[in-house]
């Protein structure tokens, strides 16, 4: 989109303004007033500038530079659509997405972030969540972004410089961590894993907070040291692309045929079988779930002991935990 197009500007701006209002009537800030200024700042579209839509012939491809201004206005609208947008496709894969931003709102405000925080980011996508945390932080260098292909971190970092921001962006393994920046206050994923990076807590401050997708989930840890730490998931649900890098494997599809429940019940039920994969069985699953009352995610957790790491349901010490990998 060319500096000269200020229709295009000023209908970004309105866009921008209704996604927040929108937002706000969600709730997402939860008292956190600074996070809703982030989201009224930070210009959304420049980290999109093109997008693609799901359709039944396909992915339709909305593009900023449209030679058609039709175009250009539906790109600039749906760039503000309280909507995952897919940014990347490979052989009809999806590759990278920028979330839905009532979701990252309320990441944002779950990883409690501070003033001074060093955070570091694991998931560069478009480069927008890492504006918003240097936004809220008013400091760059306090925030690092990683993402383990070229392509995206040399997009993320020229969106980011379009957009006014300079964080630190890591060609590399997410699952890794990136030592030499470290040690972090917050450590935010956005993008599923199969389970907790020992090299993240390594990384961290003791008291660092952990917030990363699992299991169709988000969980949030509290970091004792470089070998313990422990919390609980989020009530929402959460789904992310998988952190590709060495040693990734993509999670198993369950099964639910034959089992009763509506979609939501289905849902948490799911999630149960996710956690205890390879431990449960789907009849077996179910048949506790039913039992102890069809918990919901908020009474999950994980814990993290040296080279264990396991899931739990109500209490750390059991009776229900499941080893994760």
């Amino acid at each position: 989109m060319g500096a000269h197009d200020t229709g295009i500007d000023g209908l970004a701006a309105a866009a921008r303004a209704a996604l927040v209002r929108e937002i706000d009537a969600d709730g997402a800030w939860a008292g956190e007033p600074v996070w809703r200024e982030a989201f009224a700042t930070v210009p959304r579209h420049l980290f999109v500038p093109y997008y693609y839509v799901a359709g039944r012939g396909g992915y339709e491809r909305r593009w900023g530079e449209s030679p058609e201004r039709e175009a250009r206005e539906r790109w600039a609208r749906g760039a503000y659509a309280d909507v995952p947008l897919a940014t990347r496709l490979r052989d009809g894969e999806l590759l990278s997405s920028s979330s839905q931003p009532s979701l990252m709102a309320r990441m944002l405000v779950a990883l409690r972030v501070e003033e001074g925080d060093r955070v570091l980011e694991v998931g560069a996508g478009t480069g927008y969540n890492a504006a918003l945390l240097a936004h809220r932080l008013g400091d760059d260098d306090l925030v690092t972004t990683i993402d383990l292909e070229p392509e995206i971190t040399e997009s993320a970092r020229q969106h980011l410089a379009a957009a006014g921001y300079h964080p630190v962006v890591v060609t590399g393994d997410g699952a890794r961590g990136v030592p030499e920046r470290a040690p972090f206050d917050r450590i935010i994923a956005t993008c599923a894993l199969p389970t907790v990076p020992r090299a993240w807590l390594a990384q961290c401050r003791p008291g660092a907070r952990v917030l990363t997708p699992l299991a169709t989930g988000l969980l949030a840890l509290t970091v004792r040291d470089a070998e313990h730490a422990e919390g609980r998931f989020l009530p929402s649900a959460a789904y992310f692309v998988p952190l590709r890098g060495e040693g990734r494997t993509e999670p198993e599809e369950v099964s639910l045929a034959g089992l009763p429940g509506r979609a939501r019940e289905q849902d948490l039920f799911r999630f149960l079988c996710a956690l205890a994969r390879g431990t449960l069985e789907p009849q077996g699953a179910y048949a506790l779930w039913e039992r102890e009352g069809e918990p919901d995610r908020g009474r999950y957790g994980v814990t993290v002991a040296g080279e264990h790491v396991w899931a739990w349901l109500d209490d750390p010490e059991g009776p229900y935990l499941w080893p994760l990998p």
